[in-house]
């Protein structure tokens, strides 16, 4: 076979097992995600249980990365605190061994079984667990696989005089081996699938010894770079784990690097140089354990040095519910994007009632407090979109991708809704401060009642969007009828009022319209949160038109709701 063929058989294996791994973790995030989600949160009491949760949670997973997004998460919304989490860091670290070890042996007949297990599972389960235990035995299968590909097409390798010209270099240039060992883990973000590769080119020759063991505490620093680069844009005290866990991994390199030598006889010695690689990565991790759990206090006071926590109003524009390690679960994430959906309207219900305050007491501070709290309800929904659209990648059910819309179109009524209040009332609100304006008493007192039903909508429209709940749905959509025979109603006796000649009707005229119109505005916006409800009861008809009635021709087009 010619050099060409055995690099693409090579890469094809490598390709074949970075499909492998992650098959494994969504199979087993989808079908197991909430429970081992539940296990790392309920095992962090003290360090010691926190690293061995991790170590378990990252065995299943096969993905120190996974599970560090997922510590990270829990951080960032104060559910761990920061010594627990750097011990589950730790504890991920080796549990990614666990797996290497498994997938080092010598069991071919495992890929087969667990291929015909999962294709059998997979295709013939109606249920969605079931469905993702097939997924994760078929990755199971295509990890053995990949590994018995990578091993076969590297054996002719060891004596292509051109491979070893390129590796002989490396092999007398450790700290070159490290970083680029370590630049492949980061594009990977998987340091089990380069060890196992590493492992596989070892065990037949193809690597010296001293090289392999150079790319293996590369991969090791490598992987502790994707969990960092992962968490970008996350709250400081999400990112201190992982930059802990760099951190210790970094000082492991350095420490190992010079011992090399001893390193390797040491290693030889403990076992056969075909499981080299696999050996010096449980090392490797378990010195870093023995090494860092007495120090995890001082780590973690480090980090927060190099990581203090941002600004007051950043944190508070920033998301607290938006798990990224929960993606691979849609269920979980679609509930982490709701909930973090209620704070948004949380925010957008204290701007509508404040401006009503601004409009009764012309306030002009609390008019600029609303306005920046606009500023906070565009960049949290700009997060909550990035995080659906990011959501949007992985596959989902029916019933996902239609609360999927519904979560993005809500959280979309939302943010418009705040930009209402906020380039409306606020500007309304500013001329009548500006202009001494003062509404009537009368007027003031069918602003103020107008308003309230709207903010009770709202309250309404959240609780039809998380319960989903049909008799509500019918409850607000009455609700709206209602609201535009009460917005007629008020019309027409501010209409009496200017006919009065009322001088404080007359000043305010437009400013009283306009502000009933943008509550209206505002009220449905919060309706349409139910229509997709109605619209699977059947309780909604294609068109208001009477039977019969013909649609205008042209550019005619329906009266507005």
């Amino acid at each position: 076979m010619n050099a060409t063929a055995l690099v693409i058989d090579l890469l094809g294996g490598i390709a074949l097992l970075l499909w492998g791994v992650r098959m494994v973790r969504t199979g087993m995030t989808r079908a197991f995600g909430a429970r081992l989600r539940r296990v790392l949160g309920h095992a962090t009491r003290n360090r010691f249980t926190a690293f061995s949760a991790g170590i378990g949670v990252t065995a299943l997973l096969q993905s120190a990365t996974a599970t560090a997004l997922l510590v990270a998460s829990f951080a960032g919304r104060g559910l761990i605190g920061a010594t627990a989490a750097l011990a589950v860091m730790l504890g991920a670290d080796l549990g990614t061994t666990l797996a290497a070890q498994l997938f080092s042996l010598n069991l071919h007949w495992v890929g087969p079984l667990a291929l015909v297990a999962g294709v059998g599972l997979f295709l013939s389960g109606d249920s969605g667990s079931r469905r993702h235990i097939g997924r994760l035995l078929i990755g199971f299968g295509l990890l053995f696989l990949a590994l018995k590909l990578i091993v076969s097409a590297s054996a002719p390798l060891r004596d292509a005089p051109a491979f070893i010209a390129v590796l002989a270099p490396l092999a007398q240039e450790p700290l070159l081996a490290i970083m680029l060992a370590a630049l492949l883990t980061w594009a990977a973000h998987s340091s089990l699938a380069i060890v196992l590769t590493i492992a596989g080119l070892a065990s037949t020759g193809a690597l010296p010894p001293v090289l392999a063991l150079s790319l293996v505490l590369g991969a090791n620093l490598g992987g502790g770079i994707a969990p960092l680069t992962g968490t970008a844009g996350q709250p400081a005290s999400a990112r201190r784990a992982p930059l802990g866990n760099l951190i210790m991994r970094g000082i492991g390199v350095l420490i190992a690097l010079p011992l090399i030598d001893p390193l390797l006889g040491w290693l030889l010695a403990f076992g056969p140089e075909s499981r080299l690689a696999v050996n010096a990565h449980t090392a490797f991790n378990l010195a870093l354990a023995v090494l860092f759990l007495p120090l995890l206090p001082l780590v973690e006071r480090l980090c927060r040095r190099l990581m203090p926590d941002a600004a007051t109003a950043e944190t508070l524009a920033a998301p607290r519910y938006l798990d990224e390690g929960a993606l691979d679960t849609p269920s979980v994430a679609l509930a982490a994007a709701a909930r973090e959906t209620l704070r948004l309207s949380d925010i957008v219900s204290g701007m509508l009632n404040d401006a009503m305050t601004v409009f009764r007491t012309d306030d002009a501070r609390l008019a600029k407090a609303v306005e920046q709290a606009d500023n906070q309800v565009d960049r949290l929904h700009e997060s909550i979109k990035l995080y659906l659209t990011e959501l949007s990648k992985h596959e989902m059910d029916s019933a996902e991708s239609r609360r999927h819309v519904d979560v993005l179109t809500f959280t979309t009524n939302l943010e418009h809704i705040g930009d209402i209040i906020d380039k409306n009332l606020m500007e309304l609100a500013a001329k009548k401060i500006k202009h001494k304006l003062a509404f009537s008493a009368e007027g003031l007192h069918e602003l103020t009642e107008f308003h309230a039903r709207v903010a009770a909508n709202l309250q309404m429209a959240c609780n039809v969007f998380m319960a989903n709940d049909a008799k509500l749905a019918r409850q607000l959509l009455r609700e709206k009828t209602a609201l535009r025979e009460a917005e007629r109603q008020a019309a027409e006796n501010h209409y009496r009022r200017l006919a009065q000649g009322r001088a404080e009707s007359i000043e305010t005229s437009a400013i009283h319209l306009d502000v009933i119109r943008d509550l209206k505005r505002i009220n449905s916006h919060l309706t349409a949160v139910v229509y997709p409800i109605l619209e699977q009861t059947g309780e909604l008809t294609a068109s208001r038109l009477k039977s019969g009635e013909a649609a205008p021709a042209g550019n005619g087009k329906p009266s507005p709701a």
